[in-house]
C-alpha cells in the first residue's frame, strides 16, 4: 500500500465529511456530473446558486459525497452543503487513490479556459519540427524571469517545446509594462517586436485597435495565479514561474522534475 501524501487539513475535512454525511457514494465517477432531481423533487443546485449568488446552475455540480456539491467561480473550486448552508475551503481528496479531485477538475477548467483563445490572437514561438509539447504562457514584457526564460527559447524549440505566450502586465491597466505589451502586439512582425521589447528596446508602433491585452490580462486574473511566468500545460496543470528548458522538457516526458 502507498504512503499517503495529503496534507492534514485534508484529513480533517475527511473526518467532518465521515461524521456529517450519512452515508457517502463509493463510486466517484458515478456522482461528479451535474445530476436532474427526479420529478418533482426540488434541486439542492437551485437551493445553494439562491444561496451563494453570482454563479449558474450549471456552476454547481456533485461530488462524490452525498450532501455535498462542488461550486466553481472561473478556475475556482469550493464545496458547498446541499441546503446552501455550510462551505467547505480546501481540495476534497480521494483517500484510497490518494488523488487530488480539486485539482483535476481545475486542470480541466483552466485547459477550457485558454482553449477559447485563438492561437491568432497569441505570439507563438514554435520549433521548425513538429513540437512534442505546447505550453501557454503567460507574460509580462519587464518580468525579470520572464525576460530570462524568453532569452532562452530557440532552445525551448530545440526540445521540442511550443510556446505560445499571453499578456499579463502585472502593474495593470494602463502602466507602462501595459503599453509595451500593446505595442509588440500591434507591431507589424509581433514575435520580432516581442523579442525586441524582451530585451529591454522601445517598440514604436501605430496604435491599433485592439482589446488583447485587456482580455489576456482578465484571462490571467480568472486563472488565479499570483505571478509571471505563469506557465500552463495542454493538461491545464499549472506550473508557478520559470523553469530551465531542460527541466521542462524532462517533466513534460516524465511528469517529475
Amino acid at each position: 500500500m502507498r504512503s499517503k501524501t495529503f496534507p492534514l487539513f485534508a484529513l480533517a475535512v475527511a473526518a467532518v465529511f465521515a461524521a456529517g454525511v450519512a452515508s457517502a457514494q463509493t463510486s466517484p465517477a458515478a456522482n461528479t456530473a451535474a445530476a436532474t432531481p427526479a420529478a418533482g423533487k426540488v434541486d439542492p443546485r437551485a437551493e445553494i446558486v439562491k444561496k451563494v449568488g453570482g454563479i449558474k446552475l450549471e456552476d454547481v455540480r456533485m461530488t462524490p459525497i452525498n450532501g455535498v456539491y462542488e461550486v466553481t467561480r472561473d478556475a475556482d473550486i469550493s464545496y458547498v452543503s446541499a441546503d446552501g448552508r455550510y462551505a467547505i475551503l480546501g481540495d476534497l481528496i480521494d483517500l484510497d487513490s490518494d488523488g487530488n479531485i480539486s485539482e483535476s477538475r481545475r486542470r480541466g477548467l483552466r485547459a477550457r479556459m485558454i482553449a477559447n483563445v485563438p492561437e491568432s490572437e497569441m505570439v507563438v514561438f514554435a520549433p521548425k519540427e513538429p513540437a512534442k509539447y505546447t505550453i501557454t504562457v503567460f507574460t509580462d514584457i519587464d518580468c525579470g524571469y520572464c525576460r530570462r526564460l524568453h532569452s532562452q527559447i530557440a532552445e525551448y524549440n530545440r526540445l521540442g517545446i511550443r510556446v505560445r505566450y499571453l499578456f499579463y502586465p502585472r502593474s495593470g491597466p494602463d502602466t507602462e509594462s501595459w503599453h509595451k505589451a500593446e505595442s509588440v502586439w500591434c507591431a507589424s512582425n509581433r514575435n520580432d517586436a516581442f523579442t525586441r521589447a524582451k530585451n529591454g528596446e522601445d517598440i514604436k508602433s501605430p496604435k491599433c485597435p485592439t482589446d488583447i491585452v485587456r482580455r489576456d490580462y482578465e484571462l490571467g486574473q480568472k486563472l488565479g495565479f499570483e505571478g509571471t511566468p505563469a506557465i500552463f500545460l495542454a493538461s491545464g496543470e499549472m506550473l508557478p514561474g520559470y523553469a530551465p528548458p531542460t527541466q521542462l522538457a524532462k517533466y513534460l516526458k516524465s511528469g517529475k522534475m
